[in-house]
């Protein structure tokens, strides 16, 4: 049977080759440190760290590539931030489309007295902007807000809040897990001050890599999580003032930043905009086929065409458990989804999906139309039985 991927929001897949190579080479090659040797190897793979961090800064206009900080994933980049940033008696506005990257260190910062309103979307998942003033208090600091919802894919007016944010003297976090190398994201024209970002979705990179770029005045206002060896002022115990080494203490996952620069010049030469384009005609093809099927049981969450939104779709079949069509999808037509609340239990009650779950097909660069159609047939097989 052949088996057809459509879980590209959780991670890219299949990399491209030049990925696997990529990490290969160093493993089996250079094997280096950095900061650490003084050795010819160790000072080239400083070079290639340097070379992913221009690129991220490139890729999303950001002021300086020192500011590029790597991490292991998203979460942990977000986490860094709000805990780092935020102090007891602040108050945070957020969207109720939030993965729970977000959502569970601000629940987890309430025990120090930090609050966060919840912004209600719309039944599609969108934001209106309108709507900001009103969640206003006196001591909010800080707007944090996905940029596209996993669940269903509804992009969110980033621009816009970030705009809100400057009139205000509000900071500005980003999680750009959905968006980043298929949305174009300019920290600077959007007033972003914190990016978080992920290796292994849009990027194109491997499982273990990610990071965050902070605007030069978030630099000091962020207390460091993770303290230790950076291989710099190894003469005081005191964690260094400068970056990048201010936030990356420890060994750092250099097959990762590595994998994850090969991803981004591939991202470079094809760029973010076929590759949307591409997920874009696939997510029509998709809508339009489950239209066709005419099943008043099949209920496609968030909005119902291809505006303002990612190659993201998730739908709840009435007369089914989710878990069970997601087994069947992949035992009897080799197709691969997720299923369940996604991590984001506050996105599922917006969309009126909560506790139930969606299953959801999220389409990538490698995907076809006959990935399409072979989808679609299997959904309408499952719904007639």
């Amino acid at each position: 049977m052949r088996k057809i991927y459509l879980d590209n929001a959780s991670t890219t897949f299949p990399k491209p080759k030049e990925v696997a190579e990529a990490v290969y080479c160093y493993m089996t090659q250079v094997g280096s440190n950095i900061s650490r040797g003084g050795y010819d190897s160790a000072y080239r793979t400083e070079e290639t760290v340097y070379e992913t961090r221009q690129n991220l800064a490139d890729l999303f206009n950001a002021s300086d590539c020192k500011n590029v900080i790597f991490t292991k994933n998203i979460t942990e980049s977000l986490n860094i931030i709000l805990k780092g940033f935020l102090q007891p008696g602040d108050h945070v506005l957020v969207s109720s489309m939030e993965h729970n990257a977000v959502m569970r260190p601000l629940v987890q910062l309430q025990m120090k007295n930090i609050s966060f309103t919840r912004i209600l979307c719309g039944f599609d998942g969108t934001l209106d902007t309108a709507d900001l003033e009103k969640y206003l208090q006196p001591n909010t600091r800080l707007v944090v807000m996905t940029h596209a919802s996993n669940v269903c894919g509804t992009v969110l007016p980033i621009e816009k809040v970030g705009r809100f944010c400057r009139r205000h003297n509000l900071k500005f976090v980003v999680d750009t897990a959905q968006t980043a190398g298929v949305w174009q994201i300019d920290m600077q024209k959007m007033n972003i001050d914190a990016l978080a970002f992920t290796g292994h979705k849009g990027l194109l990179g491997p499982q273990g890599i990610g990071g965050f770029i902070l605007h030069e005045d978030m630099i000091e206002k962020i207390e460091p999580l993770i303290s230790g060896g950076t291989g710099s002022i190894s003469h005081t115990e005191e964690i260094p003032h400068f970056m990048p080494d201010r936030f990356e203490a420890g060994t750092m996952n250099l097959p990762g930043i590595i994998g994850l620069n090969a991803g981004l010049k591939w991202l470079k030469q094809t760029t973010c905009t076929s590759i949307r384009q591409h997920e874009l005609m696939l997510t029509q093809y998709f809508l339009d086929g489950i239209a066709s099927i005419n099943n008043e049981n099949i209920f496609v969450a968030g909005r119902q065409d291809i505006s303002q939104r990612t190659g993201v779709v998730s739908l709840q079949i009435k007369n089914r458990e989710m878990a069970q069509t997601a087994y069947e999808l992949d035992d009897k037509f080799g197709i691969m989804t997720r299923v369940g609340l996604h991590c984001a239990p506050s996105a599922h009650k917006t969309l009126g999906t909560y506790p139930k779950g969606t299953v959801r097909f999220s389409f990538g660069w490698w995907n076809t139309k006959e990935d399409v159609e072979a989808a679609v047939n299997a959904l309408e097989f499952l719904t007639r039985k």
